[in-house]
């Protein structure tokens, strides 16, 4: 079966792209995953399935999406597959005009809950466009899958369709933490916290920083993003140089080395937005396998999974709270060694070889 991806993306920092298109393509499909070219994007990686970006004049806004979509649907116009898989809303609306063009198959697989995003949700007149766009969409898709079971259910039940849950856990694979760090990546020689990810928006970086400056840790953050430029200036106010070190975009072959010398990881995104309520960090199940105990979001996937494996200590949106859980980990060994070991058993049961069963299934079934 020849099945084609689409995201907006340079391809080169999706991890879920390349773990559903490399499984799918190893299951004896033919995959071709299409994203775009930014000012700043390095050559693609290698991968086993193959690659296209699409060049556009315009990199973010509403010309943008413009632009793509009508790029996109010309690119696919003339490509021949049986099965469309479009990521998100943003690549979709080629999908919806191509489904009876080309008589492809036609699945969603939603990373995020598109119209609630903090970009989208603060602007009600493009809110409203997009959740046009999403009751256009969902509905009429052959099958529709996401990342967790919060935004699974609220689609369901706006649609009144089932929707499927594919969480974006890694391999079981721990060699991937045991090669040396290269030496362009330099790490503080003390125990560090660690934010891996996107430097965007409601991501809990300010809140981060300021709980920082009443500590001696020393803070790491692997990701690059909107927010940079902002964030990099608080350090430098704030005195904060010699504790917080920024390492840019990290190749996705050396992010997890990173991940496994740290000794704890900070997923605390800000409640700003509806989406952002209902999500399951990428980063949630990276730490997790790299058995590195975290300080966790008390919303409602985390606190159903923790429930199951306690793999960090969930917190609210308070300075304080957020303190004490940093430095009961960083400080207190047998309570560290305890989450540690729940880290062990958890990504037995939260790992890609459980999760792409039922990507198989998806796909089979259409």
């Amino acid at each position: 079966m020849r099945i084609i991806f689409t995201v907006t993306n340079d391809l080169n920092s999706d991890q879920r792209m390349y773990r559903t298109c490399s499984v799918l393509q190893k299951g004896g499909h033919e995959v071709l995953l299409v994203g775009r070219v930014r000012k700043d994007s390095q050559p693609v990686l290698p991968q086993c399935f193959q690659q296209h970006r699409l060049n556009c004049y315009f990199q973010k806004g509403k010309l943008f999406y413009l632009e793509y979509n009508l790029r996109l649907f010309f690119y696919l116009l003339f490509k021949d597959s049986d099965v469309l898989c479009s990521i998100d809303l943003d690549t979709a609306l080629p999908g919806l005009f191509l489904k009876g063009l080309k008589k492809w198959r036609w699945i969603i697989d939603a990373h995020e809950w598109f119209p609630y995003v903090p970009e989208v949700a603060r602007r009600p007149l493009i809110q409203k466009f997009w959740l046009w766009v999403e009751a256009k969409i969902i509905p009429s898709a052959d099958s529709v899958y996401t990342v967790g079971k919060a935004i699974s259910e609220q689609l369901e039940r706006t649609y009144g369709r089932s929707v499927e849950v594919v969480r974006n856990a890694p391999f079981l694979d721990d060699s991937k933490f045991e090669n040396a760090i290269p030496d362009h990546i330099q790490l503080p020689q003390e125990d560090f916290i660690l934010y891996q990810g996107a430097v965007n928006e409601g991501r809990g970086l300010e809140r981060l920083l300021e709980i920082i400056a009443q500590t001696k840790f020393h803070l790491v953050i692997a990701g690059d993003g909107d927010m940079l430029p902002q964030i990099k200036e608080r350090v430098k106010l704030n005195n904060l140089e010699s504790q917080v070190h920024f390492l840019g975009f990290i190749k996705p072959q050396y992010l997890p080395m990173v991940t496994s010398r740290a000794r704890v990881g900070y997923n605390v995104s800000e409640a700003v937005s509806k989406s952002y309520e209902l999500s399951l960090n990428n980063k949630f199940f990276d730490y997790t396998h790299a058995l590195l105990p975290s300080v966790i979001n008390d919303f409602v996937e985390y606190r159903k999974l923790c429930s199951d494996f306690p793999v960090g200590i969930l917190v609210n949106h308070d300075n304080i709270e957020i303190l004490n859980a940093l430095q009961l980990l960083m400080t207190d060994d047998d309570v560290y060694l305890k989450y540690k070991n729940t880290c062990k058993s958890a990504r037995e049961a939260w790992n890609w070889e459980i999760e792409s069963k039922t990507l198989h299934k998806i796909f089979q079934h259409v």
